[in-house]
């Protein structure tokens, strides 16, 4: 394998990947990227898989319904011969208070703007067209969106990295990037377990480890790794109207569940967590989701578990992504914060990155997502997440 390299890109997630895809297909294929593990085997695998255009923000769902039309078509467009798994069963989202549903009425005029088909669903004629077993106890309103859903982040994530291989991207695994190489105020590289390597760019996706190799060169990155956990059911017969359940998510109670297309349950909610690297799995988390999302979803109550696990969200002070080019270090660019929404915004993100890095015209800002933000006061901020 060659020593030096035009890009370095370290993370073999789904931004990882997007990115080295991204930028060979500009013709930037003198790329490496470095994952420690397996690719996908972080955040990426780790996480729900959703895919919502129901933002509250004009930034958000920009990114949200452009990533949405790359996901539709993510096989045909990196040339992926598998199968990616999207599965547009819709999200629904419910409002619990009456402050919460009139955030809800100006999130639907948001994403009306960027052409969103969501709309709100009336609780007593239709919600039970879409789950028709919910409980409607303490439900103020919902709103609805077809083309909502998931996929598989270890699909997506193989097909950017099939795509950036073909196009001439070599991609390590199990390689552990253990410090950055900076001489004179500019990146040289990064040493990993299997030696060093060169390059005079060094891409920095490594989600919640991102803050720490930045620091390295001196960047401060204001990100910190907070635990979130998952479990998913035996499979059962289809308890949608037409098919798997839709997406159910409600911000108040902080929870989300989702019937995959083979008919197991993959359901999360939000805890409050101290600062750590900690993946282990909880009987506690167990209990309180069982109990918060059966409280909505009665007819759950019955089916066994399978198992659990937990992964890391790179959480940033406003819950939005940061992209960071470095004063310390010119070359080096730290991508992270995506908050627990990195792999429904990917494909859009990784394009703002190609082509600020090609000088290609952009309708986004990509200063907008710098951490100098947090220093202004120019906040990116969200209503609707988790």
């Amino acid at each position: 394998m060659k020593k030096a390299y035009d890009i370095i890109i370290v993370g073999g997630g789904i931004v990882g990947c997007s990115i080295a895809f991204e930028m060979a297909k500009r013709g930037h294929s003198n790329i490496l990227l470095i994952e420690r593990g397996y690719l996908s085997g972080g955040a990426t695998g780790r996480c729900g898989a959703g895919i919502r255009q129901q933002w509250g923000s004009v930034l958000n769902a920009t990114l949200a319904v452009e990533s949405t039309h790359i996901f539709e078509n993510l096989e045909e467009y990196t040339g992926y011969k598998g199968n990616c798994g999207l599965n547009q069963a819709g999200y629904l989202l419910i409002a619990c208070t009456e402050k919460e549903w009139d955030q809800f009425q100006k999130n639907l005029e948001v994403q009306h703007q960027l052409g969103v088909d969501s709309y709100p669903v009336d609780l007593e004629k239709d919600v039970y067209k879409y789950v028709p077993f919910i409980n409607t106890d303490g439900i103020y309103g919902a709103t609805f969106c077809q083309k909502d859903g998931h996929a598989d982040p270890f699909h997506c994530t193989f097909a950017y990295a099939y795509g950036a291989r073909q196009l001439g991207v070599d991609i390590l695994t199990y390689t552990e990037v253990l410090s950055l190489k900076a001489e004179g105020g500019k990146i040289k590289g990064v040493s990993t377990t299997k030696g060093d390597f060169e390059a005079p760019m060094v891409i920095n996706c490594a989600n919640a480890w991102a803050p720490g190799l930045a620091a390295q060169v001196g960047d401060e990155i204001p990100v910190f790794p907070e635990r979130h956990q998952a479990l998913v059911t035996e499979p059962v017969a289809p308890m949608g109207p037409n098919g798997p359940m839709p997406m159910v998510m409600s911000f108040h109670r902080k929870f989300y569940v989702q019937q995959s297309p083979h008919g197991s349950f993959i359901m999360g909610i939000a805890e409050t967590e101290p600062v750590s690297f900690n993946i282990r799995s909880s009987w506690q988390f167990l209990e309180e989701c069982c109990g918060v999302i059966c409280d909505t979803l009665p007819a759950l109550r019955g089916l066994r578990v399978v198992r659990q696990w937990a992964g890391l969200y790179d959480m940033s002070p406003d819950r939005n992504p940061i992209i960071e080019f470095s004063k310390n270090a010119e070359g080096l660019i730290t991508i992270c914060g995506f908050s627990g929404h990195g792999f429904m915004v990917a494909p859009r993100t990784a394009i703002l990155v190609a082509k600020h890095l090609c000088n290609e015209q952009d309708d986004l800002d990509i200063k907008r997502f710098s951490a100098d933000r947090y220093r202004t006061g120019e906040l990116l901020l969200e209503p609707s997440v988790v």
